[in-house]
């Protein structure tokens, strides 16, 4: 992918090590900001959950980052991704960095993913992450990220402002859940950190919170739209140089095939419903 971006005449992605492990976390949190066009209200103007994680991949793609979300392995629905053991990785590229996100795991929880691996981008070092019940991690790169990702969606400012005005009779991490459209979880550690709560007050909301989890593991589907879910799981940046690439001769449509998954009619039926390229 790299050699065919360059051939293409991209330049190098300038934001890709931009910023250092001795940054302030809320410096790089606006520097993903600026990049992505975003201000500190952008999730709480998105409706739902899955509207602001389409809003936030989409303007990661266009940023020139490869995204790939996929819940199972390959297209085998019986094995599917477990996301206690890994929530995403990312592979730092100065033309072609990707990144993959557990589509298994929850769509809040898949938004801090692509912010923790965004930061992770932006320093120039690549990992796995899987963030265990919200513990810091022990390596530095890894707490730095934890922190951007967490000022990213959650600014620390709007929180202390929220923070007293919430409803005495409301569940609060819900209500910033819905308002920065993170997981309760995400909010609930986030309002500790900044030493808002008590760690007791946190650790009795997450073991209610590990009960309802396991609960709702059970109860996903994995029904939903076919070429819709390839379209997530494939990237939209990598779909469209691969069909490219292949409508062009660089490379072979049994190639294209491989690297999509995708053979025969269902690829062409795949290209078709994306309207890809003139069609």
């Amino acid at each position: 992918m790299r050699e065919f971006l360059i051939e293409q005449g991209q330049e190098r992605l300038s934001f890709v090590k931009s910023v250092q492990i001795n940054d302030q976390p809320l410096f790089i949190a606006q520097e993903i900001r600026g990049l992505l066009g975003f201000d500190e209200e952008w999730a709480a103007k998105q409706p739902t959950w899955s509207d602001a994680l389409r809003v936030l991949r989409d303007a990661i793609e266009n940023a020139g980052v490869l995204v790939v979300v996929n819940g199972i392995v390959g297209n085998n629905t019986h094995r599917k991704l477990d996301p206690g053991e890994f929530r995403g990785f990312v592979l730092v590229d100065d033309y072609a960095p990707l990144m993959f996100v557990n589509g298994a795991d929850g769509k809040a929880a898949q938004m801090f993913t692509l912010a923790h691996e965004l930061a992770h981008i932006f320093l120039g070092s690549g990992a796995a992450f899987d963030l265990r019940e919200m513990k810091p991690a022990k390596n530095r790169i890894e707490q730095l990220c934890n922190r951007v990702a967490a000022e990213f969606l959650v600014p620390e400012e709007k929180i202390r402002r929220i923070w007293p005005s919430i409803p005495r009779d409301a569940d609060p991490f819900q209500y910033m859940a819905q308002k920065f459209k993170v997981s309760r979880l995400v909010a609930a550690r986030r309002v500790l950190d900044l030493g808002m709560i008590q760690k007791t007050e946190f650790l009795d909301f997450y073991n209610d919170y590990l009960g309802e989890e396991r609960t709702k593991s059970g109860e996903r589907s994995q029904g939903g739209d076919f070429f819709k879910t390839q379209f997530m799981r494939i990237g939209r940046r990598f779909t469209y140089a691969v069909v490219q690439a292949a409508r062009e001769g660089k490379v072979l449509y049994s190639e294209a095939y491989k690297l999509t998954g995708l053979y025969g009619k269902t690829f062409d039926k795949y290209v078709s419903s994306l309207k890809i390229l003139g069609n």
